[in-house]
Protein backbone atom coordinates (compact mmCIF):
# COMPACT_ATOMS: atom_id res chain seq x y z
CA UNK A 1 0.00 0.00 0.00
CA UNK A 2 1.46 3.54 -1.02
CA UNK A 3 2.16 5.92 1.56
CA UNK A 4 -0.62 9.09 2.14
CA UNK A 5 2.65 11.30 2.88
CA UNK A 6 5.50 9.91 0.36
CA UNK A 7 7.41 13.48 0.54
CA UNK A 8 6.82 13.67 4.29
CA UNK A 9 8.11 9.95 5.02
CA UNK A 10 10.94 10.77 2.84
CA UNK A 11 11.82 14.23 4.70
CA UNK A 12 11.97 11.89 7.76
CA UNK A 13 13.97 9.00 6.87
CA UNK A 14 16.61 11.45 5.28
CA UNK A 15 17.14 13.39 8.29
CA UNK A 16 16.64 10.37 10.37
CA UNK A 17 19.68 8.48 9.00
CA UNK A 18 21.54 11.74 8.42
CA UNK A 19 21.25 13.46 11.56
CA UNK A 20 20.12 10.98 14.71
CA UNK A 21 17.92 13.92 16.19
CA UNK A 22 16.66 13.35 19.47
CA UNK A 23 13.64 15.29 18.46
CA UNK A 24 12.03 15.23 15.00
CA UNK A 25 8.93 17.24 14.05
CA UNK A 26 7.39 17.43 10.80
CA UNK A 27 4.66 19.65 10.11
CA UNK A 28 3.40 19.86 6.87
CA UNK A 29 1.35 23.44 6.21
CA UNK A 30 0.71 22.79 2.86
CA UNK A 31 -3.03 23.23 3.12
CA UNK A 32 -2.42 26.64 4.65
CA UNK A 33 -1.10 27.29 1.16
CA UNK A 34 -3.04 25.65 -1.42
CA UNK A 35 -4.62 28.93 -2.68
CA UNK A 36 -1.14 30.82 -3.21
CA UNK A 37 -0.82 31.60 -6.83
CA UNK A 38 2.25 29.56 -7.40
CA UNK A 39 0.00 26.24 -6.04
CA UNK A 40 -2.64 26.95 -8.47
CA UNK A 41 -2.55 23.59 -10.85
CA UNK A 42 -0.38 21.61 -8.33
CA UNK A 43 -0.82 18.31 -7.72
CA UNK A 44 0.50 18.10 -4.62
CA UNK A 45 -0.32 18.21 -1.10
CA UNK A 46 3.00 18.37 0.25
CA UNK A 47 4.70 21.33 -1.00
CA UNK A 48 5.44 23.09 2.41
CA UNK A 49 7.27 22.40 5.89
CA UNK A 50 7.95 23.32 8.84
CA UNK A 51 10.69 21.23 10.60
CA UNK A 52 12.06 21.01 14.51
CA UNK A 53 15.36 18.99 14.54
CA UNK A 54 17.56 18.57 17.66
CA UNK A 55 20.65 16.60 17.33
CA UNK A 56 24.12 16.42 17.93
CA UNK A 57 25.40 16.71 14.43
CA UNK A 58 24.77 20.71 14.76
CA UNK A 59 26.97 21.36 18.04
CA UNK A 60 29.31 23.85 17.64
CA UNK A 61 27.60 25.22 13.73
CA UNK A 62 25.68 28.19 13.60
CA UNK A 63 22.43 28.50 12.12
CA UNK A 64 22.81 29.13 8.42
CA UNK A 65 25.13 26.36 8.36
CA UNK A 66 22.75 23.52 9.97
CA UNK A 67 19.94 24.91 7.62
CA UNK A 68 22.58 23.81 4.44
CA UNK A 69 23.15 20.87 5.83
CA UNK A 70 19.49 20.13 5.64
CA UNK A 71 19.21 21.84 2.47
CA UNK A 72 21.68 20.25 0.94
CA UNK A 73 20.17 16.62 2.31
CA UNK A 74 16.83 17.41 0.68
CA UNK A 75 18.03 19.39 -2.67
CA UNK A 76 16.54 16.44 -4.62
CA UNK A 77 12.57 16.85 -3.59
CA UNK A 78 13.34 21.09 -3.18
CA UNK A 79 13.96 20.38 -7.00
CA UNK A 80 11.66 17.68 -8.08
CA UNK A 81 8.48 19.45 -9.51
CA UNK A 82 5.60 19.11 -7.43
CA UNK A 83 8.40 18.70 -4.76
CA UNK A 84 8.86 21.03 -1.69
CA UNK A 85 7.92 24.43 -2.51
CA UNK A 86 8.75 25.90 1.58
CA UNK A 87 10.91 24.11 3.88
CA UNK A 88 10.87 26.40 7.71
CA UNK A 89 13.71 24.80 9.67
CA UNK A 90 14.42 25.19 13.32
CA UNK A 91 17.55 23.40 14.22
CA UNK A 92 19.48 23.27 17.54
CA UNK A 93 21.05 20.87 19.85
CA UNK A 94 20.15 19.05 22.75
CA UNK A 95 21.80 21.66 25.00
CA UNK A 96 19.58 24.05 23.03
CA UNK A 97 16.43 22.65 23.65
CA UNK A 98 16.92 21.80 27.48
CA UNK A 99 17.64 25.81 27.65
CA UNK A 100 14.65 26.73 25.78
CA UNK A 101 12.77 23.64 28.26
CA UNK A 102 14.01 25.27 31.34
CA UNK A 103 13.52 29.17 30.16
CA UNK A 104 10.10 27.99 29.64
CA UNK A 105 9.52 26.57 32.92
CA UNK A 106 10.67 29.63 34.69
CA UNK A 107 8.03 31.95 32.90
Amino acid sequence: MASSTPVEDTIREKITTAFSPSNLIIRNDSHLHAHHAPMQGSTSKETHFHVTITSESFKSKMQPARHRMVYALLKEEMDREGGIHALQLRTRTPEEEQREKERKAQA
